[in-house]
């Protein structure tokens, strides 16, 4: 939604121009953004977080299937 204030010129006749930004509305705006930015960054951590903790179990789970298979390998010989 644009504010548009009409405005006499020295000829009489009306200009529009428009009225930009309030200031509340840029400290709005701007505060708006570093609450998203934030928000982005530790919904980003939380996911890095849980993608690692499964990297790790997927990692030590096929170590100890490795170990396992080497063991009960020879066993069988």
């Amino acid at each position: 939604m644009t504010h548009e204030v009409e405005s006499q010129t020295r000829g009489g006749s009306p200009q529009r121009r428009s009225g930009g930004l309030r200031p509340l509305h840029t400290l709005a705006l701007v505060a708006v953004g570093v609450v998203g930015v934030l928000i982005a960054f530790w919904v980003l951590h939380s996911i890095a977080g849980i993608i690692w903790g499964v990297v790790k179990v997927i990692v030590i789970v096929a170590v100890l299937g490795g170990l396992a298979w080497l063991l009960l390998g020879r066993r069988r010989r």
